[in-house]
């Protein structure tokens, strides 16, 4: 769930190469920016002041494409919601994984201790510390946690920053197959291109677009269209494959993909069988037991429009609020002033 300026990626796919110099791609010389409907209204005292606009595709159960608002079939940076795919290729390449610790594979995490503790689990477990992590420096996402940090003066730290369960991982199977440690972030490293090959079979599409996360690994671009296809591949899944161990550990353990006070914890509790996971930029894919499925990009990256959109996604879907409350939950995106409420951030589609 990194930070970052979402790139103009050039249009187009071709043959799945895979780029010659570190995987990276450079942007078009003429980008074209289309202007993407209204999916999110800022009201504040009965007033309109802002909107923000993004794209939103809707699966139905038999995978075809009920809704699609906006630009659904151009690639982009899906961020940590390509996550699910990164730790079904770690557990094909041989990672000891399951439970708890698997869904930490797959996480963004809130920094909180049990996040943590887990996170050395799995370095010991390789024979590692934390000092063999490549993730940036950086404090807990959780505020009470970040709070306590700076009020006990501890430094930003490596195992804090969201992506080191999924970095703990990267290492525990390089560790594993006595692949290079120190390179295992590298796009031509013998883990990423598996990653590649997990990420294209799950969307259905070849991935020519290769950047750099907020945590320094790869990352993929996708369709949002092939986003949501990825995700009903994993809660479709057969018993005891990759993905549906994948799967099946977040959604038993959705409070290690996300935290005690995150939108993913709440949802996967919230609707049975749900499976989810947030990216950087205001990015959410999410699919259901049946297959219904959906992806969700706000343009201008603002975190605070993916709630009301994506419960209205959801009830679109057919997702009854009255048999998951939480919709409301994750809907309510409260604008304040003077420190009480003043107006919301809602869905306008």
């Amino acid at each position: 769930m990194q930070q970052g300026d979402r790139p103009a990626l050039p249009g187009g796919r071709g043959a799945g190469r895979r780029p010659a110099h570190r995987g990276l791609t450079q942007p078009s010389a003429h980008p074209v920016h289309p202007v993407h409907p209204v999916l999110a209204e800022v009201v504040r005292s009965g007033f309109v002041e802002g909107r923000h606009r993004g794209s939103l595709v809707l699966l139905g159960r038999d995978g075809a494409v009920e809704l699609a608002l906006g630009d659904v079939s151009s690639p982009f940076f899906p961020r940590s919601a390509n996550k699910p795919m990164q730790a079904a290729a770690m557990l094909r390449a041989g990672l000891d994984l399951d439970g708890e610790l698997l869904a930490l594979a797959a996480a963004s995490h809130s920094g909180e201790p049990f996040h943590l503790a887990g996170v050395r689990k799995i370095l010991a477990a390789a024979g590692l510390d934390e000092s063999a992590l490549r993730t940036p420096p950086d404090l807990p996402l959780d505020r009470d946690e970040a709070d306590r940090w700076l009020r006990e003066g501890a430094a930003r730290s490596p195992i804090a920053m969201n992506c080191s369960g999924k970095h703990a991982a990267m290492l525990a199977v390089s560790a594993a197959n006595s692949w290079s440690l120190a390179t295992y972030r590298d796009p031509d490293h013998p883990l990423q291109l598996a990653v590649r090959d997990a990420v294209a079979a799950a969307a259905g599409e070849e991935v020519d677009h290769i950047g750099v996360d907020g945590c320094g690994a790869p990352i993929m671009a996708l369709s949002l269209t092939g986003l949501a296809r990825a995700f009903r591949t994993y809660v479709l899944a057969a018993p005891g494959t990759a993905e549906r161990r994948v799967a099946d550990a977040m959604r038993a353990h959705p409070e290690y993909v996300a935290g005690t006070h995150r939108h993913d914890t709440w949802l996967m509790r919230g609707i049975p069988g749900a499976l989810t996971k947030v990216g950087a930029e205001a990015v959410q894919a999410l699919a259901l037991p049946d297959g219904r499925a959906l992806a969700l990009k706000i343009d201008d990256g603002a975190a605070r429009a993916l709630g009301p959109v994506l419960a209205r996604a959801l009830s679109l879907l057919g997702v009854d609020a009255a048999e998951a409350p939480v919709l409301a939950r994750v809907a309510d995106s409260p604008l304040l002033g003077g420190g009480e409420r003043v107006g919301e951030v809602r869905a306008a589609f």
